[in-house]
């Protein structure tokens, strides 16, 4: 106890002061780095949710209602520069998270469920949606990466779709949240319209499910239009979803290969440099698809997930729209609009057709 004492009363105090200065500069570097941003991702997100649960904002998810409360946020009230980092951390770490935590939404059972010619329907209408997009997109004159986004919003799962894409091709947060605004726009729209249509297309409640679950963008819109055409409806509708949400990361892969073959192609042989990273979050996610299709999950750990997977989506998009200018959006003009019109009305009509005449 004596020699302790003694090594004790040996250390200078200056070294202890020392370390505890490096100690309040360690815990000051966090509060400036991350949290602030944290925080502030965290209060838009509590406003989504809360906007969500007022009567005539229930249509539209917590995601969207966070992209306009950040985009309110930002351009009206600025953006902190101290918060920069919390942000980014939201924006890039919390969303490739949410879409790993996706795989418990899906079993592979699921997809079966809906036979081949469903999966069938399904798969072609994404790959002819999503190269549709792109090459009208390169027609038309919109901004390559831009029009990557709109298809993989179009013709996967809407935001989701779009955050995972944009790890790949890496647009402006500006490209992000123009086409989440679009994708919303027009999914909103197939959400209202496509039950009213049912009974003019003569679509049993089987058809106009794998219709709506084939073509609508959002999970939610998917939900809402589905289940409002019957039960038997809505379920086929949801599952015809998630399997397009399964679809998401071959999709990501592929973009991932392209965006390597084209930076391998833009270098000089005899140049080194950073590949384009391939997307570990894509493995994850189909990792844990397996796991929810081989152990049977509890209900309310699946139910726990799902709540998460929400919250951190909102968080992320809230992040990317705390960043976002809205005059730089206004440079992007009414092409890429357009280019989210024509992909709606293909992936609505393609879908149609395979359902009736497939």
């Amino acid at each position: 106890m004596s020699s302790a004492a003694q090594l004790a009363n040996d250390i200078p105090i200056s070294m202890i002061s020392a370390d505890l200065a490096v100690g309040r500069k360690g815990l000051g570097s966090v509060w400036n780095g991350v949290i602030p941003g944290i925080v502030l991702v965290a209060m838009i997100t509590g406003v989504a949710f809360s906007a969500h649960n007022v009567s005539g904002f229930a249509l539209f998810s917590p995601m969207i209602l966070a992209v306009v409360a950040g985009m309110i946020y930002s351009n009206v009230l600025g953006t902190p520069a101290h918060a920069k980092a919390g942000i980014a951390f939201s924006q890039k770490r919390l969303l490739r998270f949410a879409i790993v935590l996706l795989g418990f939404q899906l079993t592979l059972g699921q997809v079966v469920s809906i036979g081949a010619g469903g999966v069938g329907i399904v798969a072609l209408t994404l790959g002819a949606t999503f190269v549709f997009t792109i090459t009208l997109g390169r027609l038309i004159g919109v901004d390559a990466k831009l029009a990557q986004l709109i298809a993989a919003g179009t013709s996967i799962c809407g935001a989701s779709a779009i955050v995972a894409t944009n790890i790949v091709t890496d647009a402006r947060d500006e490209d992000v949240t123009y086409a989440v605004a679009s994708i919303t726009l027009f999914g909103t729209v197939a959400m209202l319209g496509f039950p009213l249509l049912a009974p003019v297309l003569g679509l049993d409640q089987h058809a106009f499910g794998l219709w709506a679950g084939a073509s609508i963008h959002e999970v939610a819109q998917v939900i809402g239009a589905g289940f409002q055409n019957g039960a038997q409806s809505g379920e086929i509708a949801t599952v015809a979803k998630l399997t397009r949400v399964a679809l998401l990361a071959p999709m990501v892969i592929a973009l991932g290969l392209m965006a390597r073959r084209k930076s391998n192609g833009d270098r000089p042989s005899d140049q080194s440099g950073a590949r384009p990273p391939m997307p570990w979050f894509v493995a994850a996610f189909i990792a844990v698809v397996a796991l929810n299709s081989l152990v049977a999950v509890p209900a309310e750990v699946k139910s726990a997930m799902a709540f998460a997977t929400t919250i951190m989506l909102t968080m992320g998009l809230a992040a990317m729209d705390l960043q976002a200018n809205i005059s730089q959006l206004r440079s992007r003009g009414l092409r890429p609009l357009a280019l989210a019109s024509c992909a709606f009305l293909f992936i609505g009509g393609f879908s149609l057709m395979l359902v009736k005449f497939a």
